[in-house]
């Protein structure tokens, strides 16, 4: 069952874990996390595969997978870098950083490097408003960021 470059053995170690769970609706959620935690994102067949062995519609399935900003139709890079741009972060600067990172790896917010190490994207508010601006860094919380920490962080993970 390889679809599209996709390997067989993720989708046997998902159809593993699908066999663990109530065969229904109820599993979705559940099941799409562990789907994008085997493949790293939900591509269309990732999401097909879920809903024929859910019994669920490819439709509802594409509809909480849009609904959830967790879950991602498009391969991130190894470290996802989140800036919080909620009010609190967004008025200690947030926007600069967001803007440094974007200069320092040369791509977008919601964008990943070719070398698929890092994606950026934005959060509205992770709840640390007293660590404000907030970045994450595969859910690791960085609080008081300044500009100048977005090469510490960069270093930090650059392997």
């Amino acid at each position: 069952m390889c679809l599209k470059n996709l390997s067989n053995e993720k989708f046997i170690k998902l159809e593993d874990f699908i066999k663990t769970v109530p065969n229904d609706r109820s599993s979705l959620i559940e099941v799409l996390h562990k789907a994008q935690q085997i493949f790293g994102y939900l591509p269309d067949e990732v999401q097909d595969f879920v809903g024929e062995k859910l019994h669920v519609p490819t439709a509802s399935v594409y509809g909480v997978v849009t609904f959830y900003s967790y879950f991602t139709t498009v391969p991130r890079g190894k470290y996802v870098i989140n800036i919080c741009t909620g009010t609190a972060c967004f008025v200690r600067g947030s926007s600069d950083i967001l803007s440094e990172f974007e200069r320092r790896l040369n791509i977008s917010i919601g964008e990943t490097t070719p070398d698929k190490k890092y994606t950026i994207e934005s959060l509205r508010c992770i709840g640390a408003c007293g660590l404000a601006p907030v970045v994450t860094v595969n859910g690791k919380v960085y609080g008081h960021f300044k500009t100048n920490d977005v090469i510490k962080i960069l270093e930090e993970y650059s392997e």
